[in-house]
């Protein structure tokens, strides 16, 4: 059986199965696509990858798992109640004299900080530090992996909640037009107009930032993206036959809204998502940049950009966040492209 990234009743559609081959026949975007896939999937589980905890202890005869629950030093025959600090040469000589520790390829997480540098921080890579530390000793790797995964989250999530909004609004000025239309124009316009870094700034200023009340600021700005492209298809299809049709046979204007024209506009619609994950990824990194973004704990590319620019003696901490932000953005950009032709219905009429 051929493995298919396309669900079966998708398949048996000859329409998507048509936009599927012609999806595929883009390699660029295609191979894109899976490595995305790879490289996201291993940040979801950035834990079990890269982690200040051993995945499994082994401790006459009973097992721990620490990755996922909290130990006292007590449990391996310390003194402290305290939870166990397994990189402690003390804890680690305890817990080998009787078993074993499987520790993740990484022993870092994001905030680790290593205390047994033999140079002083930024360190340059080494065995034990892949692609060094910043000036505070934590591990780069592990803070590409960590920030990788909550900038694509954050860009997924809010990317989904931006394409909800804005097909709603831009579906019913298309499909009411008139004053509705109109108004709703000149506000759009108008807020559109603003400058929308400074007032997120300002914003950010006043609330403490967090991922979802830094979500739901730039929410406020990040809908009116799909406004215009929804609100041209329904006005292009508010007086077609089939319509028509509805409105005569009663059906109710929801109805003919979401369930007969919105599938027309979602063609389009489609292929302008990845772009605007990609933006949501570059506005984040920005705030995080000039130090409005997420939380100081919480991992960030941004902040690593920050890392690379104070310390230029420091290379690698630059090239490192510049060749993810890079492999990034650029393997959306193919996704992008290879949406587009394949919702392109013209390469199908010639």
């Amino acid at each position: 059986m051929r493995f298919s990234l396309l669900p079966e009743q998708f398949r048996n559609n000859p329409v998507w199965a048509r936009q599927w081959r012609a999806f595929r026949s883009n390699r660029r975007g295609y191979w894109s696509l899976w490595i995305f896939l790879v490289l996201f999937t291993i940040s979801l589980g950035a834990e079990l990858v890269a982690n200040e905890k051993p995945l499994l202890v082994s401790y006459d005869g009973d097992f721990f798992v620490p990755v996922l629950n909290t130990y006292p030093e007590t449990a391996f025959g310390g003194f402290f109640e305290s939870e166990a600090n397994y990189r402690d040469p003390v804890v680690a000589d305890l817990i080998n004299e009787k078993g074993w520790m499987v520790w993740p390829p990484i022993r870092f997480s994001h905030n680790t900080i290593n205390y047994d540098l033999d140079v002083p921080s930024p360190a340059p890579p080494s065995a034990e530090n892949w692609l060094g530390t910043d000036d505070q000793g934590r591990d780069i790797l592990a803070g590409l992996l960590y920030g990788f995964r909550i900038s694509v989250l954050f860009g997924l999530i809010l990317t989904l909640l931006s394409s909800i909004v804005g097909i709603m609004v831009g579906a019913v000025q298309g499909y009411y037009g008139g004053k509705l239309d109109l108004f709703g124009q000149r506000f759009i316009e108008i807020w559109s107009s603003m400058p929308q870094l400074y007032l997120i700034i300002i914003i950010s200023s006043f609330i403490v930032p967090s991922f979802w009340t830094l979500l739901v600021i730039m929410l406020l700005f990040s809908w009116m993206a799909l406004v215009d492209l929804v609100r041209a298809e329904f006005l292009r299809c508010r007086n077609m036959d089939y319509v028509r049709s509805a409105k005569a046979m009663g059906v109710r204007s929801p109805v003919i809204m979401f369930r007969h024209m919105l599938p027309n506009a979602m063609v389009a619609t489609l292929t302008f998502l990845p772009f605007i994950l990609n933006g949501s990824v570059v506005t984040l990194t920005s705030l995080d940049f000039i130090g409005f973004g997420l939380p100081p704990d919480a991992p960030s590319l941004g902040r690593l950009v920050g890392q690379g620019k104070a310390n230029l003696h420091a290379p690698w901490i630059g090239i490192s966040v510049f060749a993810t932000l890079t492999i990034m953005l650029t393997l959306l950009v193919y996704i992008g492209e290879a949406i587009r032709d394949a919702f392109d219905t013209r390469k199908f009429l010639q």
